[in-house]
């Protein structure tokens, strides 16, 4: 016999801003766990009406054993910010050998201020944040610039 899960069970999806609807991934995901996919979406677009539409946004989803849910919306992923200051649609093949792009300082800055705002980075520094940023643009293939 299976047990029950006691305590509420999290989906972590990568939705579009303003763009939710119950197709996969949010239909299956949602309906798997007993949670009524319409009313997720009508909220979560609500929610993200502010945004641009089609950003993407990180969204962790926690439902509770009774079958309602509550969700948090995170900052769009890094690489999506790098992509579009850069310019390019998507990274270097080969990280490391080829520059696909190029940021400068200042961008990556203001890219760290916006992920500062985020719960799980807002006890680190300004900097530490920037340094990330970097390894990411760097895992893109694209270049920094003072």
């Amino acid at each position: 016999m299976s047990k029950k899960a006691l305590g509420p069970s999290m989906v972590r999806l990568l939705v579009q801003a303003g763009k939710a609807a119950p197709t996969p991934p949010v239909g299956p995901a949602l309906g798997a766990r007993g949670v009524k996919s319409m009313d997720f979406c009508k909220e979560f677009n609500a929610r993200t009406a502010h945004l641009t539409p089609g950003i993407p946004v990180p969204t962790v989803i926690s439902v509770q054993p009774d079958r309602t849910f509550t969700f948090v919306t995170k900052t769009p992923p890094t690489s999506y910010f790098l992509k579009k200051a850069a310019g390019i649609e998507q990274g270097t093949g080969k990280p490391g050998h080829g520059v696909a792009g190029t940021v400068s300082l200042k961008h990556v800055y203001e890219l760290a201020k916006i992920k500062a705002t985020d719960d799980h980075l807002k006890h680190l520094p300004l900097q530490s944040i920037a340094s990330t940023i970097i390894g990411s643009a760097r895992t893109l293939g694209i270049e920094v610039v003072p």
